[in-house]
């Protein structure tokens, strides 16, 4: 059995022992912080621990961030998004000149329609890191280390976290995506938590992977010689402390070493790139994750492929997504149902609907079809336009949804494993495209 393998049976054994001898999974803990009155934290399954408002929606930033041709997002301190409805692309992302019309300009929303402000009551005070700035329409907002802080019209109950993520790179897209803030992590001094596709995983500041070996205990390492020159361990200050979850063992006289749940924790010395993996391809040893992503829904597996591990339907086909934000100052993400669709028609049918059912079918979901969780859902299409349509419809297609968009296959993928659908989409779908769903964040550059 090849690694590739091995992982996709360890992920979904990881994700599927959620419950395992009926105790609920274990969740991340935080550091709590004071907060304003109605704020609270929200533990995500997608995103761990997040800031909301008191009904329990997310809250995001839009940091400011350098596009091909200039910047957009916000600065510390300077609110950018107002009740105003951008008509014309800006140019920002080349070869686009700037001065296009946009699309469905009768149904775009306003910056603010689409990411209300977190209004500040008439007698807030700044309270921790949260302070509050006056914009030029006479709002008091809420910021947050002096980002201005919003809520997103695509979420609909606490928990959601579908406006945006705090992954990096081709997962978050090619365009000045919105973050939703979290607490601070509860860890020790030199590790951090990154947001992944298989979970929330541990990791050194410098984004390099965590492990723990399937033969040690809460209180002594297996690896030692020549298994501690190919994985260092994790090592602690000689006055560490034993708090919640993180525990140390000693090594050596004087010599101790950061434990999580009671696993002691290594770093492996061939990973040179951040987020690698490599490590958890080797035999007795696991990447570490305070939280693990839900299960896939009924139907869905892990495929093998060329490319690296991916989420395939019940026949083994790669599923995709579609991302897209459009070339505008106030960078509205185009990716959803309810959002316009002529980006997505333009890249998948060339203007053309009925090619886009054929080239990138959605996945079929049956009547009545649950996921267990809030990251995997269903909806009902609109085939002649794409947009969400209403239950009763006897038009409509009811299909799998992920962060409340719907997957697809490709039809170009002849066989079980191919993933020739990936990269479809201005540049290379990092903006606007598909992208297979890949399962491992590591040097190989597929993250989702």
């Amino acid at each position: 059995m090849g690694r590739l393998a091995l992982l996709a049976i360890g992920l979904t054994l990881l994700a599927t022992s959620a419950t395992a001898a009926g105790r609920a999974a274990p969740v991340e803990d935080y550091e709590n912080v004071p907060m304003p009155p109605g704020f609270q934290v929200v533990v995500t399954e997608l995103e761990g621990p997040v800031f909301a408002d008191a009904r329990g929606h997310t809250l995001y930033t839009w940091p400011s961030r350098r596009m091909r041709n200039g910047y957009t997002g916000e600065a510390k301190g300077v609110p950018a998004c107002f009740n105003e409805k951008s008509t014309e692309n800006a140019g920002l992302m080349s070869p686009y000149p700037p001065g296009l019309l946009l699309p469905d300009l009768d149904t775009r929303p306003t910056c603010t329609e689409a990411w209300p402000v977190a209004v500040a009551p008439a007698d807030a005070k700044p309270v921790g890191a949260f302070s509050i700035v006056m914009r030029k329409d006479g709002i008091r907002q809420w910021q947050y280390n002096d980002h201005p802080l919003y809520t997103s019209f695509f979420d609909r109950r606490p928990g959601d976290v579908l406006g945006g993520t705090t992954r990096s790179g081709r997962a978050a897209g090619n365009y000045a995506w919105r973050t939703p803030i979290q607490p601070p992590e509860k860890t020790p001094s030199g590790i951090t938590v990154a947001t992944t596709a298989a979970g929330r995983r541990l990791v050194t500041v410098g984004k390099m992977s965590i492990y723990v070996y399937d033969k040690d205990t809460p209180k002594a390492s297996a690896c030692t010689g020549q298994c501690e020159l190919s994985f260092p361990p994790v090592l602690a200050p000689a006055a560490a402390m034993a708090k919640g979850e993180w525990t140390t063992i000693q090594r050596a006289p004087g010599v101790k070493q950061w434990a999580f749940r009671g696993q002691p924790l290594y770093r492996h010395a061939a990973d040179i790139e951040r987020m690698s993996m490599v490590g958890g391809d080797e035999p007795g040893w696991s990447v570490v994750y305070t939280m693990k992503a839900p299960p896939l829904p009924p139907g869905f597996t892990f495929k093998e492929t060329d490319a690296g591990t991916v989420v395939a339907d019940s026949r083994g086909m790669t599923v995709y997504k579609y991302v897209c934000a459009d070339d505008a100052l106030d960078q509205l993400l185009c990716d959803h149902p309810k959002t316009s669709q002529a980006y997505r028609i333009a890249i998948c049918g060339g203007g053309d609907q009925a090619r886009c059912l054929r080239e990138f079918p959605p996945v079929l979901a049956p009547e009545g079809a649950k996921s267990g969780s809030n990251a995997w859902g269903t909806m009902y299409l609109d085939p002649a336009t794409g947009h969400e349509a209403a239950p009763g419809d006897k038009r409509a297609l009811h299909v799998w949804t992920f962060r409340d968009r719907p997957v697809y296959t490709y039809a170009g993928d002849k066989f079980a494993g191919d993933t020739d659908g990936d990269s479809r989409g201005e540049f290379n779908g990092a903006r606007q495209g598909f992208n297979a769903l890949f399962v491992r964040d590591d040097y190989f550059g597929k993250a989702d």
